[in-house]
């Protein structure tokens, strides 16, 4: 019998280890504003990666900590897309995004509140990149 013991709970603590593993790396995020729109609407939700911004590439989607974003005057996460990393160029704009900053931007100019309005953000406040789309959360309508 222990060895039948043994062939059960082997596995079971290993899919308990890559569950752990799995929420210490992935987040799904339920977007609530139209400001991604119309790549990302409201109630769409997506996957992301846990990652800070070190390895992060122009146009990629990520999710902020805006209560690390002295200017936001918000406590959530936002959604938005990487314009410009450190020593870029700022998008229409002058000057260079500072050392240890990014300028993100939403896909919806006119319903977005993002760099435009908070300037460069703290790189600190990524939270990580979207992955991928999980369906729409239960009621949301386009």
């Amino acid at each position: 019998m222990p060895n039948l013991a043994v062939a059960v709970l082997t596995p079971l603590a290993a899919l308990a280890g890559l569950l752990l593993l799995a929420r210490r790396l992935l987040l799904v995020v339920t977007v609530r504003g139209a400001s991604m729109t119309p790549t990302l609407t409201p109630g769409d939700r997506i996957l992301v990666l846990r990652r800070s911004a070190r390895r992060l590439r122009d146009r990629r989607v990520v999710v902020l900590r805006s209560d690390r974003i002295p200017t936001s005057g918000r406590t959530d996460l936002v959604v938005k897309r990487v314009a410009a990393r450190a020593g870029a160029p700022v998008p229409s704009g002058t000057g260079r995004v500072p050392e240890g900053h990014l300028v993100v931007l939403g896909d919806n100019p006119a319903l977005s509140t993002d760099s435009r309005i908070w300037g460069p953000v703290p790189a600190a406040s990524v939270v990580g990149v979207m992955v991928g789309r999980m369906g729409r959360a239960d009621g949301a309508r386009h």
